[in-house]
């Protein structure tokens, strides 16, 4: 009997020490932390996360929003599809830093002018956010990512208390332009990659909110909020600290990029083009090859906007160029003769690239320099399949 009393004694005073553990103390605090971006294109942006600390607890834990289980069911089709989960991860600050410290990636934290009560009530939040049952979340690039989430709980905790007046925004810039400002230098592939799959819905001008999908404005944004304590607005940051410097090599230079690419196979195809209409004659593998690859980028860019959930792939023009009926036009290219339907279907091609040239010049959707040779090179074979054409 006693042996059963000293079980229960114990179990009741380890639950006891557990919900103890779980009041923090007056030397608790809460920071956002800020990091730079990485040598990789997913990390490309920065990262944004939470630190509680409590140096009394001995309680220093990170709130990652940004990340996604590759274990998960279906987890490539549910990426391509635009309805990938992620969840709010937990982890020592510590184990955080060395991850980053790796990387050669800056890490900055910004401390919170908070109460006792209102580092609890953070705290409670993201505890229970973290719960199993609550931290999945439906994720957007754009407006509902690691970043965004930053400002979103601490508006849902601290409510009318906190103001986030975003005055500091003063250019004018679109979601593309945003993008380019982290990729156009060191991810030019992946930039055109973005520039491919996008569409012109991230063209129209950012809003001051809209800029903080990107952490760097999020840590921008806390630096020019405020708090109401004892009826005055003070601000929200408390203290910053620089933990790790950024120790990022230089990018060496690269003749393999979109642009050179593309113009040295826009010269081939060319220069092909020219061989044919001296010896009077036509390359049906040349032609096969650019009606055929037009017609699966534009296939995958027409997927990308009306068979996914992506909210940043609608309106995309590039399908102007990469028109996906030219997937089965390709197989006629193998005629000796060319049927007469096909000369107004390439006179259609240059209409609609003369669209996507005045799209381009009033900016209604902005594409990647890197097709221009592209598009002069298939402005001139369709002139000469045209020219041809007439001559049979």
């Amino acid at each position: 009997m006693s042996k059963k009393f000293h079980f229960i004694f114990i179990l009741l005073f380890s639950s006891f020490q557990l919900t103890a553990q779980q009041k923090l103390t007056s030397e608790a605090t809460v920071s956002v932390v800020t990091c730079g971006p990485g040598s990789e294109l997913y990390s490309a942006f920065g990262h944004s996360a939470f630190r509680v600390y409590d140096p009394i607890l001995k309680l220093d834990k990170i709130y990652n929003y940004g990340t996604f289980d590759f274990n998960k069911p279906n987890f490539y089709l549910n990426f391509a599809k635009g309805k990938l989960i992620y969840q709010l991860s937990t982890t020592r600050y510590g184990y955080f830093l060395q991850q980053f410290n790796y990387e050669n990636r800056w890490v900055k934290t910004q401390e919170l002018t908070l109460s006792d009560a209102d580092v609890q009530a953070v705290y409670d939040f993201l505890e229970n956010n973290a719960k199993p049952e609550n931290m999945s979340y439906q994720y957007d690039f754009f407006y509902d990512n690691c970043s965004t989430k930053i400002e979103e709980v601490i508006k849902a905790v601290l409510k009318d208390k906190v103001t986030f007046n975003n005055n500091h925004i003063t250019d004018q810039k679109s979601h593309r332009d945003l993008i380019a400002d982290y990729t156009a230098e060191k991810f030019k592939w992946g930039k055109f990659g973005i520039d491919l799959a996008l569409g012109s819905v991230i063209d129209r001008d950012a809003t001051a909110v809209e800029f903080k999908f990107l952490p760097d404005y999020i840590y921008l944004g806390f630096n020019n909020a405020t708090i109401k304590v004892d009826g005055k607005n003070i601000p929200l940051v408390k203290a910053e600290n620089t933990v790790l410097n950024e120790n990022m090599p230089p990018q060496p230079f690269t003749l393999l990029q979109p642009f050179i690419v593309f113009l040295l196979i826009a010269l081939f195809f060319m220069f092909k083009t020219y061989k044919n209409y001296k010896n009077d004659n036509r390359n049906k593998w040349i032609d096969f090859s650019l009606y055929f690859m037009t017609g699966i980028i534009g296939v995958v860019v027409l997927l990308l906007w009306f068979a996914t959930s992506h909210t940043a792939t609608y309106k995309n023009f590039n399908f102007l160029w990469a028109f996906a009926p030219n997937l089965v036009v390709s197989f006629f290219m193998f005629k000796e003769i060319s049927p007469k339907w096909l000369n107004n279907y390439n006179k259609l091609l240059l209409v609609l690239l003369a669209i996507q040239a005045i799209l381009w010049i009033f900016k209604i959707q902005v594409f990647n320099v890197a097709i221009i040779p592209i598009i002069v090179m298939l402005f001139i074979r369709y002139i000469f399949l045209i020219l041809k054409q007439k001559k049979v």
